[in-house]
Order: C-alpha cells, then sequence, then structure tokens
C-alpha cells in the first residue's frame, strides 16, 4: 500500500493527503470538457488511456497549447505503438515507420492489427488525424515534421543494435530528443514561450535524452525478459558476454558497476536540464517540463547502485512523486530537489566503483550549475515538534483510508500513477 511506503516520510504523507482532498488541482485544473468536440474529448481520454503521469501536465498547460500537445502527443504514442508491435513484420513495419508522418493528412488511414496494449490510437487514428488537422498551421508543421524525423530514425534502429555510447545518444534523440526540440517549438509557436526556447534544440534534446536513459536504466530486466535491448553494447560488452546475463546473481558486482556507468552517463545532461528549465517564463510551461526531470533525477537516485534494477522494478513512492509534483513549480525549488537526489547518489558512490571519477566528476559539476546555498537547502526541511509529526501522519493515514474507501464505493478517477 502507498501509504505503507511513506511511513517514513511525513511530508510524503501530508502531500499525499493534500493531493487527494484536492491539492492536485493547483497545477492540474479540471478541464471543460463540455466546451470541446466530440473529436477532441475522445483525443483527451486517449491521452488519459495511454499516459495517467503525462496527461496531468499535459492537461495543465495553458490554452490552444494544451490540445497541440495533447495531439503530439497522441500523434507520437501512435507512431511508438507500431514500433513497439513485435508482431509486424519488418517488412511491414519499417515502410510504416517512414511513412507516418503522410497519414496525418489522410482522412481515413488507421491500422487495426496490432497486438500492443495502446492500439486504440492506432484503431482510431482518423479521430486523432482529424484534430491534427484542426490546428494551427505552425503547430501542424511542427508535428509532422518531428513525426517524419522520429520515424525515420526508429525505422534505421529497428534493423540495428544500439552499439556504442554514440548510437546510444543517437537512439534516444530519435526517440524522446526529438519530442523535446518539438515540444521547444511548439511552446514557442504558442508564444508562451521566447523564441529561443524552441531554437536552442542542444538543451531541448538533452530534456528528452535525460528522460529516456532514465527509461532505458530503469527498465532492463523488464525490456531483456520481452528480447528488447536498448543498453549500449559498448557499455555492458564490458561486464557480461551477453546483455542478459547481468542478472545473473553471480554478475551482481559487474551488473552494478555496467548500472552505474549508464547512470553517470544520464547525468551529464542534468546542467542542460537546468539550463532549459531556467529560461522558461509561464508557468504551466515549467510545471510540465519541470516535473517529469524532477521525477527522472529522484527515479536514477533509486536505480544507482540498486541490485532491484536486475531483479524487478525499481519506481519511486507514490508519496515521493506526489511530493515532487507539487514543489517543482519554480525555479529555486528545483536546484533544491536536484541538489538533494545529487547527494544522494554521491553518498553511495563506492570507491571500488570503475566509474567513479566519471561520477564525481559529473555530480561536481550538477553543484556547480545549481548555484542554491546551504541555507536554503535546510529551509525545505519542516522544523515540526515529534508531536505534531506524530498528529499530522495519524490524520493522514485515517484520511487516506477513508478517501481510498470513499473513491472505491464511488468508483472514482483513479489516482496518478508513480
Amino acid at each position: 500500500m502507498d501509504i505503507l511506503k511513506s511511513l517514513g516520510h511525513p511530508e510524503e504523507l501530508i502531500n499525499l493527503f493534500k493531493f487527494k482532498i484536492g491539492g492536485c488541482r493547483t497545477i492540474m485544473p479540471k478541464l471543460d470538457y463540455e466546451s470541446m468536440s466530440e473529436s477532441l474529448r475522445t483525443c483527451y481520454q486517449y491521452l488519459n488511456q495511454t499516459s495517467r503521469s503525462f496527461a496531468a501536465v499535459i492537461q495543465a498547460l495553458d490554452g490552444e497549447l494544451r490540445h497541440a500537445v495533447c495531439i503530439f502527443y497522441l500523434v507520437l504514442r501512435a507512431l511508438d505503438t507500431v514500433e513497439d508491435d513485435m508482431s509486424i513484420p519488418l517488412d511491414r513495419k519499417v515502410p510504416m515507420l517512414n511513412d507516418f508522418h503522410t497519414y496525418l493528412y489522410q482522412d481515413e488511414w488507421c491500422f487495426t492489427e496490432s497486438q500492443e496494449k495502446d492500439r486504440k490510437v492506432l484503431e482510431d487514428f482518423p479521430t486523432i488525424s482529424l484534430e491534427f488537422r484542426n490546428l494551427a498551421r505552425e503547430y501542424r508543421d511542427v508535428i509532422s515534421d518531428i513525426c517524419h524525423r522520429m520515424g525515420v530514425g526508429m525505422a534505421e534502429f529497428l534493423e540495428k543494435k544500439v552499439g556504442s555510447m554514440k548510437e546510444w545518444d543517437q537512439y534516444c534523440h530519435y526517440v524522446a530528443g526529438l519530442v523535446g526540440i518539438g515540444l521547444s517549438q511548439l511552446f514557442s509557436a504558442s508564444q508562451l514561450e521566447d523564441p529561443e526556447v524552441g531554437q536552442d534544440t542542444a538543451l531541448a534534446n538533452s530534456m528528452g535524452l535525460f528522460l529516456q536513459k532514465t527509461n532505458i536504466i530503469r527498465d532492463y530486466l523488464e525490456d531483456t525478459q520481452q528480447g528488447r535491448a536498448f543498453w549500449p553494447k559498448e557499455a555492458w560488452s564490458q561486464f557480461a558476454g551477453r546483455l542478459e546475463d547481468l542478472a545473473h546473481p553471480d554478475k551482481l558486482e559487474l551488473a552494478l558497476s555496467c548500472l552505474n556507468l549508464l547512470v553517470t552517463d544520464a547525468l551529464r545532461h542534468v546542467p542542460d536540464v537546468i539550463a532549459y528549465l531556467s529560461r522558461l517564463q509561464n508557468q504551466s510551461v515549467f510545471n510540465f517540463c519541470a516535473i517529469p526531470q524532477v521525477m527522472a533525477i529522484a527515479t536514477l537516485s533509486s536505480c544507482y547502485n540498486n541490485p532491484m534494477v536486475f531483479q524487478g522494478v525499481v519506481k519511486i513512492r507514490k508519496g515521493q512523486a506526489v511530493t515532487l509534483m507539487m514543489e517543482a513549480t519554480n525555479m529555486r525549488a528545483v536546484h533544491t530537489i536536484i541538489s538533494q537526489y545529487s547527494q544522494e547518489i554521491l553518498q553511495k558512490v563506492s570507491v571500488s566503483d570503475p566509474s567513479r571519477e566519471k561520477t564525481l566528476h559529473t555530480l561536481a559539476l550538477i553543484r556547480e550549475k545549481s548555484t542554491l546555498s546551504q541555507s536554503s537547502l535546510q529551509s525545505r526541511t519542516h522544523h515540526l515538534s515529534p508531536m505534531y509529526l506524530s498528529a499530522a501522519m495519524l490524520l493522514a493515514a485515517l484520511s487516506w483510508q477513508y478517501l481510498n474507501t470513499t473513491a472505491v464505493q464511488t468508483q472514482g478517477t483513479g489516482d496518478m500513477q508513480g
């Protein structure tokens, strides 16, 4: 149970309670679905079905940007579903990926043979493409361009493995860096952000690479069990003959060395993340960008030197995720969160780890980029008396139980996934 996982973290219990009773609305205002067309409402339904976490921050965006990003997400979700579907033979899948951007302008195109869990976005693609065509031209041009470039890149890596670290960067660019670039261009096209946000593709690319590398690192076991290999051979071949060998108990020390090498590589994008977020001016755009990034560094901290990466699923606590969502609403808080998790990783660096020096250097660069003072770091701590903390924890626990029971009885909308 989520509340039990947060018992040692009073701040998380309090934030879980706040989130349950409506605190989520400060960052996720309720949408007016009644004013939408039927096809647009259907698109938001698909958004909520395919990504509850991203759906939350997308729906909090301001104005017409919200609809543009919603459609952008669904188009790329459909493209990604084609890439992931192992039942589609390569001689059919490759042309589909290369040509996918053209389907946006074909009224009736759909694909009804997918075996993937998100196949609905392919089966009902005409609804998504209709809403795509309803967007302003500046949004359509960005989405179509990114979809084209991503499809070509995905097709390229269907026919080759991720070998070198450079190829790892290239693969992550195709599947996530381009998303960061496209989103940045949408932000600028909406005029909620300055043109430089959309023009600086290097920083936008780093935003995507940081998230994608975190997911690849975390999902080692699931991917290898399903026959997918996204860890770069240049990294894992230093420690094992086959990628799946890292899951063997007798390879644990070598597996952790490989894991730490990849976490360190992902962390090198954090200075760019800080620089990118520092430029943002619109509050909804800042929340949209900052929340996934702080969750990513929290996930990396959980993964670093953690044997569970090779034995199961490593996820941050729901209370932890809710706390990050509620706190990461300004640059000062983001600096604090990044500093906190960087320090956690630093404390776990082993003197015998082969990547130790590189890890320490990378963490030092992050510290240098983040100018937060020690006093500011301490200001996050809630100086509460033990009696107050005990009372707050008891109140949160009882309220959580009551709200969960009520939610079940009324068939509520469900919780945000961590």
